[in-house]
């Protein structure tokens, strides 16, 4: 924001001195040795009204500067520092149950995940995020970027059945794990979701636990529908093994809120801090003043005149 002032604005007030001295202080000696003085000067009251315009606009132009007009800028340098974000999605054959949405029943739970990840990923502005869905193999959907409507796309695309029809939950995570410990970010987060138990994966339970416990990677784990759908022990230990936590939805709007959880708990930080630019602008009346005054000089001097 701009703002015009001042630094010294009572050097203002001395423009009262130099009138107060114009008015009373005047020289009146050639009025006691010349009585009539003041009939000659008629002709040159032109002249001397240029040389009064001179030297009060000279006289205004110097306090200005003695003033200091300044313009103040400030601004916020705003310092966000985002997160890698790994989103784990089960696209096993069960996430075609329909119910999970009491709002629209004939939603399969895919389609309300698909939804309620979409706006997750709308909310997360400075974090990179990818994407990994698993049902017999996991592979990934999208790579860790920035571009939030490219992976929002590419949510909207996913399909039930393109990875088959079982629940590989620990080869999913060791593919997420191999991805964010190639990152750089300081912050590193894993959310997986499944509505299964593990039947598919080719690395065991104790493997992936070794692999989580020795990364810095914070695992969220999430289980949708009722208790019996999904292992909630497993879940469990998973995330304790993460540093995270273990959610359970069993509607949309439960699993809204574990995403809106999620999303409180790992806010991205925000450093602020106020600039306040200077920008002095004295430089100019002063100017004006120079050119003023020896204008007021020439003119005085050259032709005579009388201030």
């Amino acid at each position: 924001m701009d703002q015009f002032n001042f630094q010294y604005p009572y050097a203002l007030a001395l423009i009262l001195l130099f009138w107060v001295c114009a008015r009373f202080c005047a020289a009146r000696a050639a009025a006691i040795y010349f009585p009539h003085i003041h009939t000659l000067l008629q002709s040159r009251r032109s002249k001397s009204r240029l040389l009064e315009i001179l030297k009060w606009l000279g006289i205004v132009s110097l306090l200005l500067a003695l003033a200091s007009p300044v313009m103040t800028k400030s601004y916020k340098d705003t310092k966000k520092k985002g997160r890698d974000i790994m989103l784990v999605i089960d696209s096993s054959g069960s996430m075609n149950q329909r119910g999970f949405d009491r709002a629209d029943p004939m939603k399969n739970k895919f389609d309300v995940v698909k939804e309620v990840v979409w706006d997750f990923i709308d909310k997360r502005k400075k974090d990179r995020l990818g994407l990994i869905t698993f049902a017999d193999v996991a592979f990934v959907a999208s790579p860790l970027t920035f571009e939030n409507a490219f992976l929002q796309d590419i949510i909207k695309m996913q399909e039930l059945g393109i990875a088959g029809r079982k629940t590989a939950i620990n080869d999913a995570l060791l593919q997420t794990y191999t991805i964010l410990s190639k990152s750089d970010a300081k912050s590193k987060i894993a959310i997986l979701l499944t509505d299964g138990i593990e039947n598919m994966s080719k690395i065991s339970l104790e493997d992936i636990l070794g692999v989580i416990k020795k990364s810095n990677i914070r695992l969220y784990t999430i289980g949708i529908g009722n208790y019996g759908d999904f292992d909630a022990r497993y879940l469990q230990k998973l995330a304790k093994a993460g540093k995270g936590k273990f959610f359970a939805a069993n509607n949309k709007e439960a699993l809204k809120n574990i995403y809106s959880e999620i999303d409180a708990l790992e806010a991205t930080k925000i450093k602020s801090k106020k600039i306040v630019q200077h920008t002095y602008l004295y430089i100019y009346p002063l100017f004006a003043a120079i050119i003023l005054l020896l204008l007021f000089l020439y003119f005085k001097t050259a032709k005579g005149g009388e201030s």
